[in-house]
């Protein structure tokens, strides 16, 4: 696919957004291992809305309001690092369907 086209989805996913149910999909294994926390919750529940809203999303906006109102310092407050990877990668899977 060519870079015309690739930008021409991401445009598209940015009118539209991402229904929220294929989402909260994408990150309901991820929830799902061990117990969250309500914190990690509440980031993860951002997260979803902004990829709800926005259909595509920069993860290092995750270092930003308000993401940072519950984790001031980022993702790593909230959930270990391992985790904090995963949390990332799952994004840029999302990212990435915008392009395909």
């Amino acid at each position: 696919m060519g870079a015309g086209q690739e930008g021409l989805g991401r445009f598209i996913r940015s009118l539209v957004g991402l229904e929220r149910g294929a989402v909260a999909e994408a990150f309901s294994t991820f929830l799902s291992r061990g117990t969250a926390t309500a914190d990690q919750m509440e980031f993860v529940d951002l997260v979803i809305e902004h990829l709800t809203h926005e259909g595509v999303m920069d993860p290092k906006l995750l270092y930003e309001s308000p993401f940072t109102d519950i984790a001031p310092s980022g993702p790593e407050q909230v959930f270990p690092f391992k985790r904090t990877d995963e949390l990332i990668e799952i994004i840029e899977l999302i990212n990435a369907s915008a392009s395909g």
